[in-house]
């Protein structure tokens, strides 16, 4: 994967190393005493779990607290502290690695509508040792309310490669079909060439190990074919994120066509004008912020909405409840339209009716959409197309069994929220397989500011493996 963690993690093993900056003062005393104990050694060479300990905020990974910390010392409280890490470029402890991914760098961040503006602050987007704040100066562009527009952060990520001199380390256009264990004997001599064309060093024959992953897939060229790949690596790092798989809900005629499980296809029967004013209303099923996003945009062309969700209004587990309506104007009026605007009494608010505590029972070939409220009262509406947006699931399908056997309950599919990858909090390996890594929403971090640090316990994790130079 080649989004803001797989790029993150190419940074460090790069032989970029963060160091404590001599004379810089952090906010949190305890930390800054730890930080004092031995500036000469690099963050990465140093014990994560007790430079993390004690830390707290908005993530429940000690290291990706402890890297954000450092990045960002006092951004929770709405300062500007500079960073308290300088970073050196130390060439000889770079572990070879590539970084595969189907798209440009920055992952999904490129299949977003690019005019949507991010949940997290614009500063909180950016990557080591490059503001984000900075790169939006240079192209002479402000932050509206502190907030980026996806368009802005794709852009920024494929900057961010090569402004670091990462892009050797880069493979676009590629798709990952199997990765499993194999036996190092079982590899063919030809395998072995390639790498070695591939990379001075990628893959060198380490008598101590036995076992080695063998990852296949295909590279797409410019022509459109498809050029088989093999290669072979003692680790691996899944960085896949979770934007692969839309989740269905399960109801007949969900596979009609008009039913959809991307905000694109709104934007797209927008733009080919088979929805408008006078159209029968969109309905939007979903209470989290892409639903919210459909409404806005839908809202903002003037399209009439019908909006399906399952949870109360109040519900403190809905997201709009836990977000500060300062920083979100925008999400906090769609959480104001569904308190509002329920199908039980009009509210202020025209082209949009907001149903509570409903679910949807089916989809008919008709355009008529059936649901049913929590007393068991059902109601059918005309609609011209339907959005589900209730979440999406990571694709695995390249690891044995889904990746089902890596999750911390085994006995159901991987979901970020729900059933993350297992992993060691300070090295982010598997707890199931060692030797496999896995980053960012797979392993539970949903956020971009907060990915960093898996990169952070990664990359610290394979320099002690490789025994670089370790002070």
């Amino acid at each position: 994967g080649n989004g803001p963690s797989g790029i993150c993690l190419s940074y460090l093993l790069s032989g970029y190393i963060p160091y404590f900056k001599r004379h810089s003062l952090h906010p949190h005393p305890i930390l800054q005493r730890k930080l004092e104990e031995a500036p000469e050694v690099s963050v990465l060479d140093q014990d994560l779990e007790y430079l993390s300990e004690g830390l707290e905020g908005r993530s429940h990974s000690p290291v990706a607290l402890l890297f954000d910390t450092l990045q960002r010392p006092d951004t929770d409280f709405g300062g500007t502290a500079e960073s308290v890490l300088t970073w050196w470029h130390e060439p000889d402890r770079a572990i070879p690695h590539l970084v595969l991914g189907r798209n440009a760098p920055g992952g999904a961040w490129h299949s977003i509508e690019g005019s949507m503006v991010t949940l997290s602050r614009g500063e909180w987007m950016g990557l080591p040792d490059l503001p984000f704040k900075e790169w939006l100066k240079q192209k002479r562009r402000g932050l509206r309310n502190n907030r980026a527009t996806a368009e802005d952060i794709a852009q920024y990520y494929q900057h961010y490669v090569k402004k670091k001199g990462l892009q050797k380390n880069f493979r676009c256009g590629t798709v990952v079909t199997s990765v499993r264990k194999v036996s190092a004997e079982s590899i063919s001599n030809q395998t072995q060439k390639d790498l070695q064309e591939h990379s001075d060093s990628l893959w060198s024959s380490n008598e101590k190990t036995t076992e080695v992953f063998q990852v296949d897939g295909f590279f797409k060229t410019e022509e459109g074919d498809k050029e088989p790949f093999s290669i072979c690596a003692e680790n691996v790092v899944l960085a896949t994120g979770t934007y692969d798989n839309p989740t269905w809900l399960g109801v007949k005629g969900e596979n009609l066509s008009y039913v959809h499980h991307q905000l694109s296809a709104l934007e797209e029967a927008v733009k080919n004008n088979s929805v408008g004013i006078m159209s029968d209303p969109v309905l939007i099923v979903g209470a989290g912020l892409t639903a919210a996003d459909a409404i806005l945009f839908a809202h903002h062309c003037n399209i009439p909405v019908i909006h399906v969700f399952r949870r109360r209004v109040t519900d403190p587990g809905l997201i709009f409840n836990q977000l500060p309506k300062m920083m979100y104007p925008e999400y906090h009026k769609v959480h104001q339209m569904m308190k509002e605007q329920t199908a039980a009494c009009a509210g202020p608010y025209e082209c949009y009716i907001s149903l509570p505590e409903h679910h949807v029972l089916s989809f008919e070939k008709d355009k008529k959409c059936i649901f049913q409220d929590k007393n068991g009262c059902q109601k059918a509406y005309k609609i011209s197309m339907a959005l589900v947006l209730t979440g999406s699931n990571p694709n695995l399908s390249f690891l044995p069994n889904d990746g089902i056997d890596l999750a911390m309950d085994r006995d159901q599919p991987v979901n970020p929220k729900r059933n993350p990858i297992d992993v060691d909090p300070f090295t982010y390996e598997c707890t199931q397989e060692k030797g496999l890594y896995a980053l960012g929403p797979l392993a539970g971090d949903n956020f971009v500011r907060f990915v960093q640090g898996g990169a952070l316990a990664v990359a610290s994790s394979l320099l002690k493996k490789a025994n670089k130079n370790p002070p």
